[in-house]
């Protein structure tokens, strides 16, 4: 470290102006540095004293040196002047209490010990300017040992050896001294932690902040550029250059008929047995948008799509863009009320639903469109490709509602013109051509299904449609993989690992996509070894669907923190890490990423204030009016270019690709009388097991039991998707708050047994009961199963529901339908649904002599026979 003549001046000349020796301004300009890298305000940093501050001991010969901790706080945006009179009001405090021993101020403090690092600080700054005396003999040459084992300016400042020592005391330490009118010095560092290259660009920032706080000791730390201009143009445009051509001017539905042009006869869609041509599809989907067009849909106009997966859902979402509206999602399977929300807050002009499902959504003031026995309605109407009159790839294709931090869910107005984009990057990355097959296993209510549906549509491949039951069934998906053979499959993390367990031998020419949620470095590993290709990809749904993209390598080589990287920017995508203020952060340090570019979406569906909140305007994109969206989510740049994910800034998580905001569950389980405050966590405590947890406070002593618990699930299950009822429900007499008054989450308890809503035991009866049990306790990793306990309120959600199917279907020999397990959770109910299953096997004449026997007097005394099966 050499900090050069001038540089050293103008330091002298800034400390003379505000009383500070040299040790606390260059104390104040490292503490800054450490703040903006570690994103902390509270930063402690470690030196020595000589400890000798008595005139009676200054003689003496021994080693009195003390170690202190000082701790400078840089929050509420202060000034270099500011920073400087802070720090120097520390330092000369520490001085006056440098004789208590450091052992015992450990002690006192009682910090979190730790085997990874020394408690109270890990940094240490060390100043040597301490005379030093020649000591001359006879025909000898003296020297520190640090000077004679290196060669580097660390000897020659006197570094008391350090450079040369075999390993770190800490994970980093700076020693500086000034030397002929330069300061100079070395800084030493865990190589476990950090490498050369790092740690040389961080005394890169050092000497540009100490350069700003000379030149202007009125602006603010936080303010202090620390990346020099190579670097910032690296992170903003080197890393940013993905412009590439893409149909700007085209809508999703126009790339498809220009597709079916092409490939009248080609298969474009499968579900079960049903084929589509283009051709067939286009029609079908043709005289639906026209009967739209004469309700009144046209652009920016939406219509609510209430189906089972299907090849009617297909043709409903072609339908609605091709009359020039935007479809809005709605999966049948959430509760009446959030069903009823998203309808009234939607304000659509029609609802396309099926029979079924049509009492879910009257009621709403508009048309009610049932596909499936209204079809005689439009059958009349013309099979050619409406005009596209007014509409334009500005114009909403879709509006998708994601969980709000509210309380509310809220939808994301989805345009054209990034889909068309992202489809087209997309095409690039994977390879898409016209003999791919791309199995569709993902809700139509999760935005990653647009790809799914809409990717080979556009370029002449084939999209099949799995229905609900078999895409979240492990055997059954893995036996539809092998069946349908498909060239292209993108599915969330969960889903893979469903896939892994399940035994899956995998696809060796498939190219596979994972997104949705962090990509574990050993799932990654094992869908990379059954696959022709893997990609990690990442994205919010106000970017549509993908913003980065990374081909994932077949051994763990660049997965960090045991989570592969999310890659880089997509075609026309730029992407941004950025601090508190807005500005871009170094290589390797943590900040907000945020997205511009063609994905960029209009906003949420009237929200204005939260739109202008989350979408600003781009300072970086070199467009009139461009706009990025901050995400919310932790990242850093890597070296070589690529990001990495760190988790949330705010409390927004993922649980099986499901966003969540937490606080959507804790505002609704707020509203419960029992309920005085109210904390939900994404707990992971066994590994590639997340699911949710409540933690809440009592409104009177009277309020607890399993009782109460149960009575919780059930108020959240009457307002939120399954997905997004906590498994667990912690009661705690208070919050635990952290020494500032703020929540400490961290020392929120993992839930234990009593936490989970379950019943008073009672033991199962019969096989059928006592094997499903049996299931149950596995999949949901509890002690025991009682008759009377509810398969949801232990733990269960809809992946280990589909799974109990699956373990029925090979156990059992039985096929449940995966609504029985929502329509009958409790033991006892699930087992006698088995048991008619069973018996519908069989014909009535044996089902009768069954009876007949049982009710037969002596039957008591008749020979055992076992179950049918």
């Amino acid at each position: 470290v050499v900090m050069d003549e001038a540089l050293t001046a103008g330091l002298k000349a800034l400390g003379q102006r505000h009383g500070t020796t040299l040790f606390m301004t260059v104390l104040a300009g490292w503490a800054a540095v450490l703040g903006r890298l570690s994103g902390q305000s509270d930063v402690v940093v470690g030196t020595t004293t000589a400890n000798r501050g008595r005139i009676e001991i200054e003689g003496l010969i021994g080693f009195f040196v003390n170690t202190l901790a000082l701790r400078v706080d840089l929050a509420g945006s202060p000034s270099v002047a500011e920073v400087l009179a802070r720090v120097k009001e520390r330092a000369l405090g520490a001085q006056q209490n440098q004789d208590i021993p450091f052992e015992q101020v450990v002690e006192l403090v009682q910090p979190a010990r730790s085997m990874a690092h020394s408690p109270l600080f890990q940094v240490m700054f060390a100043w040597q300017n301490a005379p030093r005396g020649g000591l001359e003999l006879p025909g000898l040459t003296l020297g520190s040992l640090g000077s004679l084992g290196s060669a580097g300016s660390a000897g020659s400042a006197g570094s008391a050896g350090s450079a040369s020592e075999a390993a770190a005391k800490f994970d980093l330490s700076l020693d500086l001294s000034e030397r002929d009118g330069r300061i100079v010095g070395s800084v030493t560092y865990a190589t476990s932690l950090f490498d050369r290259a790092t740690v040389e660009r961080w005394v890169g920032y050092l000497r540009r902040v100490l350069e700003e706080m000379v030149a202007d000791e009125g602006r603010p730390v936080e303010r202090l550029s620390l990346i020099p201009a190579d670097e910032r143009s690296r992170v903003l445009e080197a890393w940013n250059r993905t412009e590439a051509a893409y149909p700007a001017e085209s809508c999703i539905h126009q790339l498809f008929e220009a597709q079916v042009e092409h490939t009248p006869d080609a298969v474009a869609m499968v579900f079960e047995d049903q084929r589509s041509s283009y051709a067939e599809l286009n029609a079908r989907a043709n005289r639906l948008a026209h009967h739209l067009r004469s309700l009144g849909v046209g652009p920016d106009a939406r219509v609510a799509v209430c189906v089972e997966r299907s090849a009617e859902m297909v043709v409903a979402l072609l339908a609605v863009m091709k009359a020039g509206g935007a479809y809005v999602p709605l999966d049948p399977g959430h509760p009446a009320e959030r069903l009823e929300y998203m309808l009234a807050d939607s304000a659509p002009a029609a609802v396309l639903t099926q029979k079924h499902f049509r009492d879910r959504v009257e009621n709403t003031g508009v048309p009610v469109l049932e596909i499936d026995a209204d079809r005689p309605e439009w059958a009349d109407h013309p099979a050619t490709d409406p005009e596209r009159g007014a509409l334009t790839p500005a114009h909403l294709a879709y509006v998708i509602y994601t969980s709000g931090s509210t309380g509310r869910p809220k939808g994301v107005a989805v345009p054209h013109l990034g889909v068309v984009n992202l489809l087209r990057s997309m095409r690039e990355i994977v390879g898409m051509e016209p003999a791919d097959r791309l199995l569709a296993v993902t809700t139509y209510a999760f935005d990653i299904s647009v790809l799914e549906i809409f990717l080979p549509l556009l370029h002449g491949a084939r999209t099949i449609v799995l229905p609900r039951e078999r895409s979240g069934d492990p055997a059954a998906l893995a036996d539809a993989v092998r069946a349908h053979a498909p060239t292209v499959m993108q599915a969330t993390p969960a889903t893979w690992r469903m896939l892994v367990q399940a035994g899956w031998d995998g696809a060796p020419g498939m190219r596979a996509l994972c997104g949705g949620e962090a990509l574990p470095a050993e799932l990654a590993s094992a869908v990379r070894s059954r696959v022709g290709g893997l990609w990690n990809v990442y994205g919010p749904t106000e970017t549509t669907i993908w913003s980065t993209s990374e081909a994932v390598r077949g051994d763990s080589a660049g997965t960090v923190g045991g989570q592969v990287p999310i890659g880089r920017p997509v075609a026309n995508t730029r992407v941004y890490v950025l601090d508190a203020t807005g500005e871009p952060v170094p290589v390797g340090v943590a900040g907000e990423l945020c997205i511009g570019g063609a994905g960029v979406v209009r906003g949420y569906l009237g929200r204005p204030e939260q739109t202008a909140e989350r979408f600003v305007a781009d300072p970086f994109g070199g467009e009139p009016g461009a706009r990025m969206y901050r995400t919310g989510d932790l990242a850093r740049w890597r070296p070589d270019g690529t990001i990495e994910f760190l988790g949330r800034t705010d409390f927004q998580v993922k649980v099986r690709g499901f966003r969540i905001e937490l606080g959507e569950i804790e505002a609704r389980l707020a509203e419960h009388a029992d309920v005085r405050e109210a904390v939900v966590l994404a707990r992971e405590d066994v590994p590639g097991d997340q699911r949710l947890v409540a933690y809440w406070t009592p409104a009177s002593p009277a309020s607890a039991g399993p009782a109460v618990s149960e009575a919780l699930r059930a108020h959240l299950s009457t307002a939120l998707p399954e997905y997004m009822v906590p498994a667990a429900y912690v009661r705690l007499e208070t919050l635990p708050l952290t020494p500032n008054g703020k929540l400490d989450r961290k020392a929120l308890p993992a839930p234990e047994g009593d936490a989970y809503a379950s019943r008073e035991y009672e033991a199962p009866v019969g096989k059928i009961e006592v094997a499903l049990a049996e299931i149950w306790a596995e999949l949901l990793r509890v002690e025991r199963v009682g008759r009377r306990d509810h398969f949801f309120e232990l733990g269960g959600h809809s992946l280990l529901a589909l799974q109990v199917v699956s373990r029925v279907r090979q156990g059992m020999n039985l096929e449940l339908p995966l609504a029985t397990v929502f329509e009958k959770p409790v033991l006892t109910a699930l087992a006698e649904r088995i048991l008619e299953l069973r018996l519908a096997q069989f014909d009535p004449e044996t089902i009768a002599r069954l009876a007949q026997l049982v009710r037969a007097p002596g039957a008591e005394t008749a020979p055992a026979r076992e179950e049918p099966g």
